[in-house]
């Protein structure tokens, strides 16, 4: 038991480490309860896309992507053009989807390829392609726009015509237009939440009754997925999360205090959707053919090549989706904003997404849709609390801004060494059995 334990806290250190950060620094921040969670519900909302995107790549053994910094750049490409046409409000941001994708696919096609060019360093050569990339958009629209480019909107360029203005900001109808289509308080997307889970949980347990029903009733053999579970081991884990739901839903309705903050804060409900929508995609895709492809190459190329499987072209088409992904999570970002960087702003996405991402208890050769929304609550909740933390224990609330740098790159750093060190140890005891042997 106590091993257990011991190996729980050793393989989510860097979680564990959050949890008490987060908790330490709520108290010293004295916040409300309100302030905090409309910052964790508009974080979570605005970020979730772009974490998600980093899946799929850590599952074909590519890494953490630094390479989304080009899916943002698509993004911003496009919400620039949408801003240039004058297209307003859900349909201009709907337009800016459609124009990124394509922008999205062919830079992912080019980094994928460049990763196969360099396997086994992929995430260095995903950091310094960023800075290159970076270098070749800043040119484009710092020089190229206003001169070569043509355009004529005084309000987009600096005074002399050439080179986009530094912010580019959407107009009232494009600013948050997901975001106001439809909002519901928390403490009823709350429940709601719990009342799908219910129905999900429910119809999962009745396949699982239906499935052994009809197999005892032709006496046939389980399906191997079924063999290889206790009993209904494949809704288990769903049934525990109903019901450590429900004990919260119980315990929050139970305080005034938190049920009273919870109503105050408004929950964007389609921007939820998609999130949602994009999670459900991650893990249907990982259940596929080509999930399967994606973990088979991710464990082991050799063996994956002698399956049949084509490791280059299912690692293209893994960056490929993470960059697509990226693109949409960076539109869904800035609609929230209402404004963007135009030079900037997507210099720190692979950074802070790549962090969120390792904080929820991912590694390089291991994440999931779980790992994402954990690690986005807990990193983003500390990133809200460390300025007011930092003023209120040494009146200086730059403190806390050094602070959130200082972590987003310190939690990258712990996790290279975690798994530097894991995989030392098992080429030790892969070594020590040779010797024995």
């Amino acid at each position: 038991m106590m091993k257990k334990i011991k190996d729980l806290f050793t393989n989510n250190i860097v979680t564990v480490m959050f949890i008490i950060l987060c908790a330490a620094a709520i108290a010293v921040a004295d916040q409300t309860p309100a302030f905090l969670f409309e910052q964790i519900v508009q974080r979570l909302f605005r970020n979730g896309i772009l974490v998600l995107s980093l899946i799929i790549p850590v599952l074909a053994g590519l890494g953490l992507n630094f390479g989304i910094v080009l899916g943002a750049m698509s993004a911003q490409t496009a919400m620039i053009m949408v801003t240039y046409w004058k297209v307003e409000g859900v349909a201009g941001l709907v337009l800016a989807l459609i124009i990124s994708t394509p922008i999205a696919i062919l830079l992912g096609v080019l980094i994928g390829r460049l990763f196969n060019k360099t396997k086994g360093q992929e995430m260095i050569t995903g950091m310094i392609l960023g800075f290159f990339a970076n270098g070749v958009y800043q040119f484009i629209f710092m020089v190229l726009v206003g001169g070569i480019i043509p355009l004529n909107n005084p309000d987009m360029t600096i005074s002399g015509g050439i080179g986009l203005l530094n912010t580019m900001k959407l107009s009232e109808k494009t600013a948050g237009a997901f975001d106001k289509l439809l909002r519901i308080s928390l403490d009823k997307a709350f429940l709601y939440g719990f009342i799908l889970l219910l129905i999900v949980f429910a119809w999962k347990l009745f396949g699982e009754l239906r499935q052994r029903t009809l197999t005892a009733q032709r006496n046939l053999p389980l399906p191997d997925g079924l063999q290889q579970q206790n009993g209904f081991g494949r809704v288990k884990g769903l049934g525990a999360a109903v019901v450590v739901y429900g004990i919260l839903l119980v315990l929050v309705r139970g305080n005034a205090k938190i049920n009273m903050a919870m109503a105050f804060v408004d929950v964007p409900v389609f921007t939820a959707v998609l999130v949602i929508l994009a999670a459900l995609f991650t893990r249907f895709l990982i259940n596929t053919k080509l999930g399967q492809d994606f973990r088979s190459v991710g464990q082991n190329m050799k063996v994956a090549v002698a399956s049949g499987i084509n490791v280059d072209k299912t690692r293209v088409i893994a960056i490929v989706i993470s960059t697509v992904l990226a693109s949409f999570g960076q539109i869904i970002s800035i609609q929230n904003i209402g404004n963007f960087a135009t030079y900037t702003a997507h210099e720190q996405v692979a950074t802070f997404a790549i962090a969120a991402l390792l904080v929820g208890g991912a590694s390089i050769k291991k994440a999931n849709v779980s790992h994402a929304f954990l690690g986005i609550i807990l990193f983003h909740t500390l990133f809200t609390v460390a300025p007011m933390a930092g003023a209120n224990l040494f009146n200086d609330t730059q403190i806390g801004e050094y602070f959130r740098v200082f972590v987003s790159y310190g939690v990258i750093a712990l996790a290279l060494l975690l798994h530097t060190a894991k995989a030392a140890k098992q080429r030790r005891l892969l070594l020590q059995q040779e010797q024995q042997s």
